[in-house]
């Protein structure tokens, strides 16, 4: 599923195991952050890009 805010557009994954998301660009998906929190992971991708 693809999200998108007003700078970027991103996927997002939960891995179950840990418990931890994992938001990766939708234009580069070798782009990618992690977090505890749906937006703690985007912001994390922010940073990145």
């Amino acid at each position: 599923m693809t999200f998108s805010n007003t700078t970027i557009q991103y996927h997002v994954t939960l891995n179950t195991k840990t418990q931890v998301f994992m938001v990766y660009d939708a234009q580069n998906h070798e782009k990618v952050a992690y977090g505890v929190t749906i937006e703690k992971a985007v912001k994390e991708l922010q940073k990145s890009i």
